[in-house]
């Protein structure tokens, strides 16, 4: 595929290439990336066609936006889009009282806590504003309101009225005012994220990991409402993990677990079927995705530029249609589902 292919998101006027790149590894997820790795992630993204880049307060507790913000405020501004959230306010806080990072290691000082009010929202976007070391937000998007994030379908509930009564009014302003060119939603959950599509006007969707080549349960409801109202998704973790990028190896990751039997077994149906036509699993994996017209870009992360690299040789695999064919009549993916 070409990575310089652009598609529309949404009704916002704003085009994004069709591969991004995810910032949560470059706020140390699990482990250190340096300062000099996140810059060379980034300049061998941007220099390989990359235009799309998305990331969020939580993602190091403000790291990742600072590194972006870092390489990219010399860069001609209208030359690449940046998307960003809203949900977690960042304060400062010493790290000898102790600080809860979550799955990030090495971070900055500092303590998120959720906040979903027009306050918290504003104060969220004016922070990334200054970490991202720029004068506008490309996209705003709300961040992990859903059961996953907050342990319960009553947090879920009592998150999403937070937001819907209070915050959205924010999102909705700084829209309208220009400063954000695009409104929407990140979550890991279908049922979230089409609470949200029936309640506000947003232009996009993040859904991370829940239409992939292993898992299409997007297509039933979800992609049809995007498809009827013109908004577009992104997809974010399209390797479920890393089991889509490493195979059915053990300790293979799914849903940042290690997966199941009948996931390891569906994997390795779906790897003979790509070994049988000379194509690696990830790079079905990656391109599966975009055969959907509400799809506008894939965002996986990296935190090396030879990883980055690597997904680009990827993205540029020719793919055969009798690969997915295959992958159909052998019951490891769905027949409603477009294909590139």
């Amino acid at each position: 595929m070409d990575i310089g292919e652009k598609r529309e998101l949404g009704r916002s006027g704003l085009s994004v290439t069709v591969l991004g790149i995810g910032g949560v590894p470059l706020g140390n997820l699990y482990q250190k990336c340096s300062d000099a790795d996140a810059e060379a992630t980034l300049r061998t993204a941007y220099d390989g066609g990359i235009r799309f880049v998305d990331t969020a307060p939580f993602y190091g507790i403000g790291m990742s936006e600072h590194r972006i913000g870092h390489f990219m405020c010399p860069l001609p501004r209208d030359s690449w889009v940046l998307s960003t959230k809203i949900g977690r306010v960042l304060e400062a806080r010493d790290p000898a009282l102790g600080i809860d990072a979550g799955p990030f290691v090495d971070h900055h000082p500092f303590q998120y806590r959720f906040d979903y009010t027009y306050d918290g929202v504003m104060r969220s976007f004016e922070d990334s504003l200054q970490r991202l070391a720029t004068h506008r937000i490309d996209v705003l998007l709300i961040h992990d309101v859903d059961i996953w994030t907050h342990g319960s379908e009553e947090g879920f509930q009592a998150k999403f009225k937070e937001v819907m009564d209070s915050g959205y009014k924010a999102l909705r302003e700084l829209r309208d005012s220009g400063v954000v060119k695009a409104i929407g939603v990140g979550v890991n959950e279908v049922d979230a994220t089409m609470q949200f599509a029936r309640a506000g006007d947003f232009d996009c969707f993040l859904l991370a990991g829940r239409y992939t080549l292993l898992e299409q349960g997007a297509l039933d409801e979800l992609l049809p409402w995007c498809t009827e109202k013109q908004v577009s998704l992104f997809i974010g973790g399209p390797y479920n993990s890393g089991i889509l990028a490493t195979g059915a190896v053990p300790g293979a990751k799914y849903n940042y677990e290690p997966a199941p039997r009948e996931i390891l077994d569906k994997v390795a149906g779906i790897e003979r079927v790509c070994e049988r036509h000379g194509v690696p699993l990830p790079a079905a994996a990656l391109q599966f995705p975009l055969g959907h017209k509400q799809v506008a870009s894939m965002i996986p992360g990296a935190r090396s530029a030879r990883e980055v690299a690597q997904n680009l040789t990827t993205f540029k695999t020719t793919i055969p249609a009798d690969l997915w064919a295959e992958l159909k009549h052998e019951g490891l993916l769905r027949e409603d589902a477009p294909t590139p």
